[in-house]
């Protein structure tokens, strides 16, 4: 679900990075209008590549590229930057996001929606919130297979959460709004850190295969063709097929398929594997508590 290309929202990049170049490449790819696009960049080297490369309008003022001059006013505002420097820089445009009230989407992980609107308001704590979305994607959005989980604060309209999924939509083959902000973390644990784990389990595949003869291109294209096969099974079987059914079909008593995965699950695989997850869940709470103080 997008919202309407006969009325596509003025979106503002804050930090231009690859996670920006991705959504923005995205947008350009599905027909936004270029001059509905400005990013906010402070390097110099990389202002320039963005120019030349997409042809919008890029600032070194965080400021400006929300105001826009004499353009149009930000509708979307996408923070893109490292949870290190988020609270200067959301601190640094405060007071024109109070007074514009554009929809704020955060892309910075670990980052607690009560922080950004503590940063907002400032001294102002009476004044009516700012719209703010948290927004996990992952990486393979720089490849347009990305996935997403969403939470809105309550002072996010419907119509605003329609310009989230048309943003979103762009970079993202699946995304899910979640129903507490929670959801974000369990979101990272799963999707948001979820490529390094599959990095993982191809780069040990890769590896055993080549030192048992296979040339390393081949090794890795074929584990990596894999995963990609299995994942589409996945996606593409039915509702009320599990994924353990799809392992048990290919899994012959006593075959070669058999030994691989008893091996694995002697070894502790699903355990370790299980554990990540939380360990990363763990890590998203204890990063918002640390970033919180900022």
């Amino acid at each position: 679900m997008s919202t309407s290309s006969s009325n596509p929202p003025c979106i503002v990049f804050i930090g231009g990075g690859n996670m920006c170049e991705a959504m923005l490449s995205g947008l350009l790819k599905t027909g936004h209008p270029k001059s509905l696009i400005r990013v906010s960049e402070p390097w110099d080297q990389r202002q320039e590549y963005l120019r030349k490369t997409h042809d919008v309008a890029v600032y070194a003022d965080n400021n400006d590229a929300v105001s826009g001059g004499d353009g149009p006013r930000a509708d979307v505002v996408v923070l893109a930057v490292k949870p290190q420097v988020v609270g200067q820089v959301v601190r640094g445009i405060a007071a024109i996001l109070r007074d514009t009230r554009p929809l704020v989407v955060s892309i910075v992980a670990g980052v607690a929606i009560k922080d950004f609107s503590r940063w907002i308001r400032g001294d102002s704590q009476t004044e009516a919130g700012v719209p703010i979305v948290r927004l996990m994607p992952n990486t393979p959005a720089l490849c347009g297979e990305g996935a997403a989980g969403m939470f809105a604060d309550s002072d996010v309209s419907a119509a605003q959460r329609l310009q989230t999924e048309y943003v979103v939509c762009n970079i993202a083959k699946e995304y899910f709004w979640v129903d507490s902000e929670s959801g974000v973390d369990d979101v990272c644990s799963v999707s948001g850190s979820g490529p390094a784990y599959f990095f993982l389990v191809i780069e040990a595949i890769e590896q055993k295969a080549v030192e048992l003869g296979l040339p390393r291109q081949v090794a890795r294209r074929l584990a990596a063709q894999t995963a990609l096969g299995a994942a589409k099974m996945v996606l593409e079987a039915p509702e009320d097929e599990d994924v353990a059914s799809l392992r048990q079909k290919v899994t012959s008593p006593n075959g070669t398929t058999h030994a691989a995965i008893q091996q694995m699950i002697k070894d502790g695989v699903p355990e370790g594997i299980a554990n990540g997850v939380k360990a990363c869940r763990d890590r998203c709470v204890s990063l918002s508590e640390e970033f919180g103080q900022l």
